[in-house]
């Protein structure tokens, strides 16, 4: 897994000071995306332990809220496998500490009905997850008023709510 960026001080991608990591490689290829330079997976550096080591780091001061991925398309399947050991690490380390995720997927449709069903790690991954802000980036429907979104069409979820109930519970105040 390649990644275009890493933020240790973020104050856009979530609530707080986060973290963020945006990786490499994306399929969507939403019409007026942010941030096309991330859509090949070769792009910018090679992720690793140290890249772990690192954001492990960063999250340390109690000022520091979380963790947010985006990119890129973090549940694009090369992408699962080199997040899950870090979200893995990040939870064991400070498990008070809240992890984001952008996906242009459908939080139902495509992670829980499809990809959890080929893949484990995607099941992995969204129980470690606290907030998954979905649905592609429609350019037609961009709201700059919008609180950590693009488009009007894209959801913030509360993923261990959403996970226990059964149905997409929209986190509050987002």
């Amino acid at each position: 897994m390649n990644y275009c960026e890493l933020k240790l001080t973020d104050v856009a991608n979530g609530p707080g000071v986060r973290v963020s990591l945006f990786v490499s490689g994306c399929t969507h290829h939403c019409k007026g995306c942010f941030n096309e330079n991330s859509w090949d997976f070769e792009a910018g550096e090679n992720f690793t332990d140290d890249t772990v080591q690192a954001i492990i780091d960063a999250l340390a001061p109690d000022y520091v809220t979380g963790l947010t991925l985006l990119g890129g398309e973090p549940f694009e399947y090369v992408n699962q496998q080199g997040l899950l050991p870090l979200l893995k690490e990040v939870k064991k380390t400070y498990p008070k500490k809240d992890i984001w995720c952008f996906t242009g997927y459908l939080f139902d449709k495509d992670i829980l009905e499809d990809m959890c069903k080929k893949h484990s790690e995607t099941r992995e991954l969204v129980e470690l997850i606290d907030v998954i802000v979905d649905g592609p980036f429609i350019l037609e429907k961009k709201n700059l008023m919008l609180k950590f979104k693009g488009s009007e069409n894209q959801r913030t979820i509360d993923v261990p709510a959403s996970l226990k109930s059964g149905e997409i519970v929209i986190k509050e105040g987002y």
